[in-house]
């Protein structure tokens, strides 16, 4: 780690000569490739509020962790956004009603009981911060949590990566080709959910979806097939994260905010690029 900081500080910029910076890049250079792949995927599967759902559910996930009186309430949430997701995906599979409305029904369940829990146990202003999240406040011990999730993620993309996009073409198509559709859809949102609950207390519960999201949306304007899809994805979204990360040291803004908002000028400006060449 001394290695990359020295890296880092021999670079012209004046972000880094503070540590806290550091690892805020470093961290923004993790999380957002991860955040790139799975957002593919979830443009695909036309679940683009789903990450909003299970940023929600951090709450109740908070309120669970008070209740059960954790220090960390971490491993709550992680529980408590993988039983969502996995119920989310279970309703969503009986065909009952449509993807978005079962999305939104859970998502403002699990909101508004973690919001209920919590203001009940008096603990509601200690953890607003969630809600807005502080990239800058990453440490050390906390990069590599998220390096880890990163390697994990990655393993698992490169075995599930077929069965996947033949499930976000063709449900009953890769269920006649062999694929056992709901394993592979719940590993993929035990995958969303967890870099969703480890990312949160820095990205925040009211912009973690749009970081998700808009990247893979911006490079779906332009991509011209899977492969270039993913990879552009991936570029956008470093793109969004490092730039808006240097814009908000100068300006003095949030970081997570302006990393966003990054991101969506990119979609503005490759969907004006799509619009062009059709």
């Amino acid at each position: 780690m001394e290695m990359i900081y020295g890296f880092l500080e021999s670079l012209p910029f004046s972000m880094f000569h503070y540590d806290f910076m550091k690892n805020a890049f470093l961290a923004s250079i993790l999380i957002t490739p991860l955040f790139a792949l799975l957002g593919t995927m979830a443009v695909n599967n036309k679940m683009a509020f789903f990450s909003d759902a299970l940023g929600h559910s951090a709450f109740t996930g908070i309120g669970l962790g008070v209740l059960l009186g954790l220090n960390d309430p971490l491993f709550a949430m992680l529980a408590f956004g993988i039983f969502l997701g996995l119920v989310i995906t279970r309703v969503k599979a009986a065909n009952m009603v449509s993807s978005d409305t079962v999305i939104s029904v859970f998502s403002s369940a699990a909101l508004a009981l973690g919001i209920v829990i919590l203001s009940a146990s008096g603990g509601f202003a200690k953890y607003s911060a969630y809600l807005i999240g502080d990239i800058l406040t990453v440490g050390q011990k906390d990069l590599l949590v998220i390096a880890g999730v990163l390697l994990v993620a990655y393993v698992l993309w490169a075995v599930l990566y077929n069965p996947l996009l033949l499930v976000s073409v063709n449900r009953s198509l890769a269920a006649s080709r062999g694929v056992r559709v709901l394993l592979v859809e719940n590993i993929f949102v035990m995958m969303v959910a967890v870099a969703v609950m480890v990312s949160i207390r820095w990205v925040g519960i009211l912009l973690i979806n749009s970081l998700l999201i808009l990247p893979a949306a911006a490079a779906r304007n332009i991509a011209g097939g899977a492969g270039s899809y993913h990879w552009t994805a991936t570029v956008f979204a470093l793109i969004s994260s490092l730039v808006g990360l240097t814009v908000s040291y100068i300006w003095n803004t949030s970081a997570g905010a302006t990393m966003v908002l990054t991101a969506a000028v990119l979609f503005f400006l490759t969907y004006a690029i799509g619009r062009l060449r059709k």
